[in-house]
């Protein structure tokens, strides 16, 4: 960086090997940067660079990326295999009831379909016949295909569906989460600005009072003015005394409004130093930072709030084909190869397993109903989506009139404030050879000082305005 930030004090106090480890933090970022010194400036790109890479906002937006990485580990979760052992031992008065070991493997597939295989040893006086095995045990490998509902969709399938589209749900999110932060860092910043120009702006005016009201009193004492005159000049220090008191009220305010986004290393909140300025020549630096490198033509399937109701919509879409899916009968078969361990190898058609599993609602109103409620809700969303993308292509549409109506507005104050300082200087000239008096000259001053006031607030206007176009394009990578 070109030029440093100046911390001055800890917000939070902590323990004092806590503000040891502060101290030589900021002693070390002294240390290694050149100009630090003498600049004393946070530029605006210097600030945006903290609050993106520190703020704890931002840093939580990003935990929603986290979020759905979890979520799709979880979803495929139930793809996992599974293990299952059932051991059963009933033993009384030197008698063998039962001895029941079942132990199966399975493998959940995309399409709905399980692939099995079992280990069964059963003995006993008391076993069911059923579950009678040989000697040895009895082995089965097979499958179980869903031929109705679950084969093209199924609870899993789409829990798997909706994770990945929540990866693009929480990044549109977190996107959204720190263009917010970003806005509202930068119109605090820009609010320090104006706050830091007003004071500079009445310092200056409270100076050239008080250089007039000493001029006054010599000519007074020379006999070349009235006496009323030093009342006159001693009003108009007062009032620049006033205006620059709470000015400097407003400033020290937003300052410390400010620093709710000055953030460093290990979450630490720092205030702004009441000697660390703006910088100076934001007009200029603000438009090649945005038009340059991010405001580019406007997308409005890229914005974040257009990817999130598309996502939203998607996942819906997903839902509803999982309820019509419920509308299918259910149908599953199942085929088991049976054997005893020894001769596995030894396949023989004969030695099975099959399962047939048939149901159907009759009349299908709770099924039908659901697909009912779920279309219902992607329309309600897909009005919603419409809505939003036409409010987001007006709402930048105002903006770029709002920026080009501020750009005139800027050079006609600009144009104002000269014209205003010809008239005081002119005005000045006058009284020096008696031809005007104080009462003129302070009016002119004070035209002059409301026509540098309103640049400034035009000034200030005009870069909210483009902080709120930057938002509306949607991309947080300032």
């Amino acid at each position: 960086m070109d030029s440093l930030l100046i911390f001055t004090k800890v917000k939070n106090q902590k323990k004092m090997r806590r503000k040891n480890k502060i101290i030589i933090l900021l002693l070390t970022l002294v240390l290694s940067w050149n100009g630090f010194s003498q600049s004393k400036i946070l530029t605006y790109n210097e600030f945006l660079g903290y609050v993106k890479k520190y703020h704890p906002l931002v840093k939580q937006a990003n935990l929603n990326i986290s979020e759905a990485q979890a979520q799709l580990m979880q979803a495929r979760g139930a793809f996992d295999p599974k293990i299952e052992i059932d051991f059963d031992k009933k033993q009384f008065k030197d008698k063998n009831y039962y001895s029941l070991f079942n132990s199966s493997f399975k493998i959940p597939t995309w399409y709905g379909i399980e692939i099995k295989g079992a280990f069964d040893n059963n003995e006993g006086i008391y076993v069911n016949s059923e579950n009678t095995v040989p000697n040895s045990g009895l082995t089965s490998v097979g499958i179980a295909v869903p031929l109705g509902q679950s084969l093209f969709i199924n609870q899993r399938m789409a829990d798997i569906r909706k994770a990945k589209l929540a990866q693009t749900l929480n990044t549109a999110q977190r996107d959204l989460e720190a263009l917010e932060v970003i806005h509202e860092a930068s119109l605090r910043y820009f609010d320090w600005k104006r706050n830091h120009d007003e004071v500079t702006l009445y310092q200056e005016y409270l100076k050239n009072a008080q250089i007039r009201f000493e001029g006054v009193v010599k000519l007074i004492e020379q006999g070349d003015k009235p006496a009323i005159d030093s009342v006159e000049a001693g009003i108009a220090i007062r009032n620049r005394k006033l205006n620059l008191e709470d000015s400097q009220l407003k400033l020290t305010k937003a300052r410390l409004v400010l620093s709710n986004y000055i953030w460093t290393v290990d979450a630490i909140p720092l205030e702004i130093a009441e000697d660390l300025m703006p910088e100076v020549d934001l007009k200029n630096s603000i438009e090649d930072l945005l038009i340059q490198n991010k405001l580019r033509q406007f997308e409005t399937q890229n914005h974040p709030k257009i990817k999130l109701w598309n996502t939203k919509i998607d996942m819906l879409e997903i839902d509803r084909k999982l309820k019509a899916n419920a509308i299918l009968p259910k149908l599953d078969l199942s085929y088991n190869y049976l054997s005893e361990p020894n001769y596995f190898t030894q396949y023989r058609l004969q030695d099975y397993k099959i399962g047939v599993n048939f149901s159907m609602p009759l009349f299908l109103r709770k099924e039908r109903a659901s697909v009912k409620l779920a279309q219902l809700k992607i329309q309600d969303s897909e009005y919603s989506l419409q809505f939003e993308r036409l409010q987001l292509q007006n709402k930048i549409k105002a903006q770029e009139q709002e920026i080009a109506s501020l750009k005139k507005q800027i050079d006609l104050t600009a144009r104002l404030v000269n014209d205003y300082d010809m008239m005081l200087k002119a005005e000045d000239r006058l009284f020096s050879i008696g031809e005007s008096s104080l009462f003129l000259i302070n009016t002119r001053e004070n035209a002059l000082v409301s026509a540098k006031i309103s640049n400034i607030v035009v000034e200030n206007r005009f870069f909210s305005a483009y902080i709120g176009y930057y938002q509306s394009l949607g991309n947080p990578d300032l």
